[in-house]
């Protein structure tokens, strides 16, 4: 997989990693309908804020060591161009 489709990829998980994360909070403080269902209704807004921070925490910090070593690759390649 090329980096690029690679980056592209990981910002979409993070992206849907931060919209469960909106709804289980949502869920949570303003939905009158998961009040209603009592213990399951925290069981769903619990599991939607979860499921966000499994799909938003991890590919943050690999995407940051990713571009992390894309820009010391590119440093690399700039500094043996200024030593020739």
């Amino acid at each position: 997989m090329r980096p690029a489709t690679q980056i592209r990829l990981l910002k979409c998980s993070i992206i849907l990693g931060l919209l469960l994360f909106a709804l289980g909070f949502y869920l949570h403080n303003y939905s009158d309908s998961i009040k209603e269902l009592g213990v399951t209704g925290i069981i769903i807004s619990a599991a939607c804020v979860a499921g966000g921070i499994i799909f938003s925490l991890p590919t943050k910090i690999y995407l940051t060591i990713l571009l992390m070593n894309e820009e010391n690759k590119s440093r690399d390649g700039c500094d043996n161009a200024i030593q020739k």
